[in-house]
Formats: C-alpha cells, structure tokens, sequence
C-alpha cells in the first residue's frame, strides 16, 4: 500500500469531532514520554508539560495528543513509563474522565493499534499504595486520525501522526523498535540519534512532508496537522494548509498548536528567568493566530 493511501486509509477511518468557534482545543505530539532515565528526552521538559496541561485543563481545553506520546521503542513496557511520571498521566486522567483527551497512534506507540494490549495496560494499573487495580483509561481507543469537522461551515481539520508517509516507520516498525533497543538508545546517551528518524535526518523530514503535501493538493487543501519530524510548521493563509505542532523534546521547550476563538495558533512553553532571578514557565505565541475559515479550500 502506498503512502498516500495509507493517509486516505486515515483520513477515511478517523474519529470525527464536530467543533465550533467556542471550542478549545491543544494539540501536542511527540511527548515521547519515557522511564525517567538518561534516555528520556522528555525528561528535560516535563516541568513545562505538566505546567502546560494544567492550564488546558483549567481552561477547558481538549487535549488532541498526535501520536508517539509514550516512548515504547527505548521501554520494553508501559508500567515503567506509567510510574516515572505517575503525576502527568494524573493529570490526564482528568481530561479522559470529562471526554476531553483523544490520542492517536504514532509509530514508537504503534503497539497501541493492539485493543488487548490497551485493555492490558492502560484501560487500569495497580496502585502501589494501596495495592489495589484502579482505573487509568478504561475504555480508551488509539485511531490513527482525527477530524474536526465545523458545525456551521462543514470546514474540516485532519490530524494524523504522519508515520502514515514513511514506509520504513509505518510497515518496518518492528525491525526501527530493534535497532532502537539494542543499539540507538545507548547511543543516544552519548548524543548520537537514530539516523531513520525524520526528526534526526533532514532528507527523510523532506520526503514525509512531500508525501503529505501531496495528498493535501489532491484531497481539496483539507488542513492537515501532522507531528512526526518534530519540526514546527505553520503556513499563512493562502498557501498549502499543512501544520505541525513540533513536539515535547526540544531542547529546553515543547510547542504545540491550539484551536481556540475559530483561530489557530502556534505556541511554545518554556522555563524563562524573570528580573529577579525567579524560573517560572511561561507561554509564548510563535505564529498567529490565524481564522482557520481562511484557509481555503482549492
């Protein structure tokens, strides 16, 4: 199957969401959230996320995680995730129980396409408290896409990982999971990256976007928001509407895209030092906001 297939499979399977101008929205991807080890690039970031969420969270936003939000290439299992930041997946608990968080698969979580292995491990956890099974995500589904589609207008906003334009990310998982276990984690430790990785290989980040890109000029302009390359994107109105929310594992920063007030903007939230010396996180808006209903359709 070809990669624009592939995204035509997505697109046609996705989860629908109807929204309108009153509607919130945050969009990460790329959280990569790992055990807490040397490994764990997110590990750098996870003050600004948890600070990040818990204002979407207060402000009523829904959370649209884009894929790749647990690291399990580098860990062999969930639980070791689950426990080194115990606090965060706290935190999303509230977005589920109030039907504010959907997340997508992306290939270093693609073992969530198994429904058993979410019922096994995320659906509930053992608390090591109380030594009881309490609920964590019961009942969750992982679908390869999402579509926001506007009450009024009809206007639609496809969200996929983007794995879906890379063969060797998408088919070849596995055998990238492999090498990623027995030889690039240890690596990474010593600041070597995976070089199959778009978000480390500049030729391959081309080639996904250019597959994407296709598709987008074949299907009508559909704004199409992707993760994936970990590279932030954030067009004007006028050209080819494709976004990407960048990731959790910047150096220093995490970006994401929100949908509030019928606009688009993309933002980052970092660790700033203020006048006095005091850290604190702080939101900053990169690009926009732009009307979404200025993207037109071709």
């Amino acid at each position: 199957m070809s990669s624009q297939k592939r995204i035509t499979r997505a697109y046609q399977t996705a989860k629908r969401i109807s929204f309108n101008d009153k509607s919130k929205f945050i969009l990460f991807s790329d959280v990569h959230r790992g055990d807490n080890s040397l490994a764990d690039d997110f590990a750098n970031n996870r003050n600004a996320y948890f600070h990040a969420l818990k204002y979407y969270n207060n402000q009523g936003f829904t959370y649209c995680e884009l894929g790749d939000g647990d690291e399990l290439w580098e860990n062999t299992s969930f639980k070791s995730i689950l426990y080194a930041h115990k606090d965060i997946f706290d935190l999303m608990k509230l977005f589920f129980s109030e039907g504010r968080l959907v997340r997508l698969v992306g290939n270093h979580d693609m073992v969530y396409t198994n429904p058993k292995y979410v019922e096994k491990h995320l659906h509930s956890y053992l608390n090591h408290t109380t030594g009881k099974e309490e609920a964590l995500f019961p009942g969750i589904t992982f679908p390869e896409a999402l579509v926001l589609e506007h009450e009024e207008t009809k206007q639609e906003v496809f969200m996929l990982h983007g794995h879906q334009a890379d063969w060797s990310n998408y088919k070849a998982w596995k055998f990238n999971r492999f090498m990623v276990r027995a030889l690039w984690k240890q690596l990474q430790i010593f600041g070597i990256g995976d070089p199959t990785s778009p978000a480390k290989n500049n030729r391959e980040l081309i080639k996904v976007e250019r597959r994407i890109k296709k598709w987008i000029q074949e299907h009508k302009n559909i704004i199409t928001v992707m993760g994936h390359t970990h590279r932030p994107r954030f067009p004007n109105p006028g050209e080819l509407a494709l976004f990407n929310d960048g990731s959790c594992v910047h150096p220093r920063s995490i970006t994401g895209l929100e949908i509030e007030n019928g606009a688009i903007s993309l933002i980052k939230w970092h660790v700033a030092t203020t006048d006095d010396g005091t850290l604190k996180v702080a939101k900053r808006i990169l690009e926009g906001p732009k009307k979404i209903s200025d993207y037109k359709t071709f």
